[in-house]
């Protein structure tokens, strides 16, 4: 049996307290969940119930206080070289063209830079963007800024890509545009692609299976859904489909009082 692309065993990421008098804070507890090649993972659950702590230990951004990550059955440790990561946030350097952003990858791989331009105005094509090379990130709309993402992320051609609520930030209309584009893309090569998103609809539309979390702390999965829908799919058709309709109000049974939990604990907060 093929070994997992990103596969996460028992893990567990714990954070000092502050003031070193409380107790720690246990972000994700004896999480364990497999990507396999080529596959399709979206990850649900409530605001702050540590999803993307999840994506950052897949990353090796963190390292896990207990249990072990491997990537494609090698113990992670470190950066993980295999995985392309688009933030939630914006990622892109506000001093270089849109060009530029893209090669930046590239260039830090020491690939030679007419060789990098060259690639990275073919991956502007792909997503949309060919004219719009010397745009700067701030003479782009929201759209435009993540289509330059997506551009950096893909044109180090990873075999793992982790990607933190991408469009969440974006009207519905845009994020529908991106979220085809991004299976358009992904059905070319089949990446195995690790997805957060605290959107249901997005979550099924998009995968081939949703992993649903427990509000925190000690997040941990509480649900596992094979989404059987067909492909290629159009995301905004595909939710009119009685199967979507279906899987959603079975996920929603059990992502349901996790989501209130979830608010509760951020209305005491604040």
């Amino acid at each position: 049996m093929a070994d997992a692309a990103l596969s996460f065993d028992a893990v567990t990421c714990r954070f000092a307290s502050r003031d070193r008098t409380n107790a720690d804070y246990v972000a994700v507890a004896d999480v364990s969940l497999q990507v396999a090649p080529g596959e399709f993972v979206s990850v649900v659950g409530p605001t702050g119930c540590g999803k993307s702590t999840l994506l950052n230990i897949g990353a090796g951004l963190l390292q896990p206080s207990s249990g072990q990550v491997k990537v494609f059955g090698q113990p992670l440790t470190g950066i993980n070289r295999r995985a392309g990561y688009m933030f939630q946030g914006e990622a892109l350097l506000p001093w270089r063209s849109a060009l530029d952003n893209v090669t930046a990858g590239l260039e830090f791989a020491a690939m030679a830079r007419d060789t990098a331009r060259d690639q990275a105005r073919s991956w502007l094509q792909r997503v949309g963007l060919s004219g719009f090379e010397d745009r700067y990130p701030h003479q782009m709309s929201g759209g435009m800024r993540k289509r330059t993402m997506l551009a950096q992320t893909l044109i180090n051609d990873p075999d793992i890509i982790l990607m933190d609520e991408p469009f969440s930030a974006l009207d519905i209309q845009t994020r529908q545009l991106m979220e085809n584009e991004v299976l358009e893309l992904w059905m070319a090569k089949r990446r195995a692609v690790l997805f957060i998103t605290h959107d249901l609809d997005e979550a099924i539309a998009m995968s081939d299976r949703v992993i649903v979390l427990s509000a925190g702390p000690a997040t941990h999965p509480i649900g596992e859904f094979d989404i059987t829908l067909s492909r290629p799919r159009d995301v905004a058709e595909i939710r009119t489909d009685p199967e979507f309709v279906r899987l959603h109000a079975a996920i929603w049974d059990v992502l349901r009082e996790e989501v209130l939990k979830g608010y509760a604990q951020q209305q005491a907060k604040g």
